[in-house]
């Protein structure tokens, strides 16, 4: 487990470049006559090139915090900054061009369209963005330059997830979300998953926030942001991340 932030760890990291800050992040839903809160009023930030893990058990909160940081949810109460844009009063159209230019997202299950291949589906991404690097050093640097032709179906579960990665880092995004990247993967496919994300948050640079409720994870980030209950219980930094290779669940 991460060590616990020092002063002067959290000194250093406030003074660092936030790419994006939530401020009294607050979401209520209303199930019937009951209102759950899923956040309870969250101060977190994501700072330029880290790497960070929240982690969580399920009910914590930690799907509904990224849902917020990366514009597909808006909170009920709270503000969220990108740079110098404010979230929080954002209509649809600009939390849409948020999320096409800025960040990519991950998610447990690889939404890839079977009728594609690997090409095709990270082109669909290419077509759309900015300043995208080409499919083909997308599915490169995930180490899949030889299956750009092959279909979903012909595809394991973990060259599907790479895929999938491909595609959310093939527009050069700012930021990388992933939630549960490995929630469907066995214990050695997914640690191969990993080292993927970690060489893109190396190579490109890319602000990177891994969602899981496996502790063992954490062990590769910069940074580790524990949830309970909708409230972070505990930030903590690893002096030195173990290598995905050595990392056992």
């Amino acid at each position: 487990m991460a060590n616990p932030a020092t002063v002067e760890q959290t000194v250093r990291y406030r003074s660092a470049n936030a790419v994006l800050v939530g401020n009294a992040l607050t979401k209520v839903y209303r199930m019937g006559e009951v209102n759950v809160h899923a956040l309870r009023g969250i101060d977190i930030a994501l700072y330029e090139g880290e790497l960070m893990v929240l982690l969580g058990a399920s009910g914590s909160g930690k799907s509904t915090l990224l849902n917020i940081l990366g514009g597909l949810d808006v909170p009920t109460e709270g503000r969220v900054v990108y740079r110098d844009q404010d979230l929080t009063s954002a209509d649809n159209d600009q939390l849409t061009a948020f999320r096409r230019d800025h960040v990519g997202f991950v998610f447990q299950f690889y939404n890839l369209i079977p009728s594609l291949t690997a090409r095709e589906n990270v082109a669909l991404v290419t077509e759309i963005a900015p300043n995208p690097i080409t499919p083909e050093a997308a599915l490169d640097l995930v180490d899949l330059g030889e299956r750009l032709d092959h279909f979903p179906a012909q595809l394991s579960g973990g060259e599907q997830q790479r895929v999938a990665i491909a595609r959310a880092v093939a527009k050069q995004p700012d930021m990388l979300m992933c939630d549960e990247p490995t929630g469907a993967l066995d214990a050695a496919t997914g640690r191969i998953v990993l080292e993927v994300l970690e060489r893109v948050n190396r190579e490109l640079g890319t602000t990177t926030a891994i969602i899981t409720h496996n502790a063992p994870i954490a062990a590769m980030a910069d940074r580790v942001v524990t949830l309970a209950d909708g409230l972070i219980k505990q930030e903590g930094y690893n002096s030195q991340k173990k290598p995905v290779r050595e990392i056992v669940w």
